[in-house]
Formats: structure tokens, C-alpha cells, sequence
């Protein structure tokens, strides 16, 4: 359900359960958790994260799930938030390649990814208002952080799913482009990043990671990046940088 493959120090994570649109019960969660444990150990320098089929991802998979016995904070809070927490702190430039529905968990895969291309077509939203439930996997935070408190309760409350071109449009995301170009751009873009300066890439990561959870303000920002700045001139990416620029040719980046 969950295919792993690495190349050329790349992640390749295949969400591959297209008969289900790649919904994601407990065992397909646990599977995702592994294959990005997996990948850190490997030391890849960049991750791609995509799905097969007609749909990135259509949340959980709630085919044989009771709701009066439903052990909602079990797959929630214990299985789903661990892997997004995980998601969000792997050690590399991520990319996810979306398409189709992105909706739920799926939607929370994406927000836990660093940078997300969408296909123009791809269906973007909260469709629980038809299921007495309510969005997940931090999609509240998501919208009202880009959309504001008006239009993120009219997509609640409508269930209205916004288009790839939409939600890029409105800041969601990254970039948009057609289905069939989705998936080659996102690979080419991480394909680039793991062979650029990887050490600085994660600081820079760290860097909006604690800008978003802290809400930290512009002068403790620029106090982040100078020490930041000071602790990456130790690395070797620092110093061939400098000597590439120098010498007037492509550096030759280590992620060290």
C-alpha cells in the first residue's frame, strides 16, 4: 500500500492504493510512518511524496469503521499527528505531488509537507459537513491561516472544494500545473534540491518551523538567521559555495 523507493539520494513515497483513491486506515498510517523512518536512516537528501491513481489521498479510509465503537483519538491523535509531526521534521527538503481529492488526512499530508505542487484539477477542501464530522489533521489552521476566518468556515460549512488553480491562487500551495505534468515537476524540483546546499536548506526549514509554531516576530527572526548563518560557516557547502562563486564554477554541494 505504501511503496518506498530511493534513488540518487531521492525519497520516492508512493501512497498506492488507488481502488480506495489511497484513503489511509490505521495499517496504511503505520506504513507511511515506516517509510519515512526508513528514508531518514537512508540519508536521502530530498523526499517526494505522491499518490497512484485517480487522487493523491481521500483521508482515512472509513470503509469498515463503525462510528459508535470509532476510537477516533486513537487514529487521530495517536497516529495520525505523530506521522505529521514526523512528516514536518524530516531532515531534507519534501515535495508532494497532489492531484484528484485532497481532502482530510490527505490534506494534512500535504500540510505536512514543505512544498506542495498541485495538479489544476485537484479537489482541495472539507467535505465532512456531509459526514456530521469536521476537518482534520490541521486543516483549520491551514485556511484560516491563508483564507481568514470567513472563507475558511464558508468552505466548512458549504462543503465547496476548491480546484489546484484555486488554492494555489489563494496561497495554499506552491505551483500549479496540468495532471499530466504534476508528478515530473515536482521530481525535477527535488531532484535539484538534493543536489544543492541540503545543510542550508534544513536550516532554513528550522527556520519556518519556528516562525509558524512560535509566531515569532521580525527581530528574533533575523537573530534566528544570523546565528544560523554563523553556525553554517563551519560546513563544507559554506566554504565550497564561497569557492565556486569565487572561481566562477557550479559548486559541487555535499549537504554537509
Amino acid at each position: 500500500m505504501i511503496d518506498l523507493v530511493i534513488d540518487n539520494g531521492v525519497a520516492h513515497v508512493v501512497l498506492d492504493n488507488p481502488a480506495k483513491l489511497n484513503a489511509l486506515d490505521g495499517e496504511a498510517i503505520g506504513e507511511l510512518d515506516a517509510a519515512y523512518a526508513q528514508a531518514e536512516a537512508s540519508g536521502v537528501r530530498a523526499l517526494v511524496l505522491r499518490g497512484e491513481g485517480r487522487a493523491f489521498c481521500a483521508g482515512r479510509d472509513i470503509s469498515g469503521v463503525d462510528p459508535r465503537d470509532d476510537d477516533v483519538m486513537g487514529y487521530l491523535g495517536g497516529l495520525v499527528t505523530p506521522l505529521l509531526q514526523r512528516m514536518s521534521r524530516f531532515p531534507a527538503p519534501t515535495f508532494a505531488a497532489a492531484h484528484g481529492a485532497c481532502l482530510g488526512v490527505g490534506l494534512g499530508l500535504l500540510i505536512a509537507t514543505d512544498v506542495v505542487y498541485v495538479a489544476d484539477t485537484a479537489k482541495i477542501g472539507s467535505p465532512f459537513a456531509a459526514l456530521g464530522a469536521t476537518l482534520d489533521s490541521g486543516g483549520h489552521a491551514l485556511f484560516f491561516e491563508r483564507l481568514g476566518a470567513h472563507k475558511t468556515l464558508d468552505l466548512i460549512y458549504t462543503g465547496r472544494l476548491m480546484s489546484g488553480t484555486e488554492a494555489v491562487q489563494s496561497g495554499l500551495f506552491s505551483q500549479v500545473f496540468p495532471a499530466a505534468e504534476v508528478v515530473d515537476a515536482t521530481i525535477t524540483a527535488a531532484t535539484r534540491a538534493a543536489s544543492g546546499a541540503t545543510a542550508a536548506f534544513r536550516a532554513s526549514k528550522e527556520l519556518v518551523r519556528r516562525l509558524r509554531d512560535e509566531r515569532l516576530g521580525l527581530w528574533a527572526s533575523v537573530d534566528l538567521e544570523n546565528a544560523a548563518q554563523a553556525a553554517l560557516c563551519d560546513s563544507d557547502d559554506y566554504r565550497e559555495g564561497f569557492a565556486a562563486f569565487q572561481e566562477k564554477r557550479t559548486p559541487g554541494f555535499t549537504g554537509r
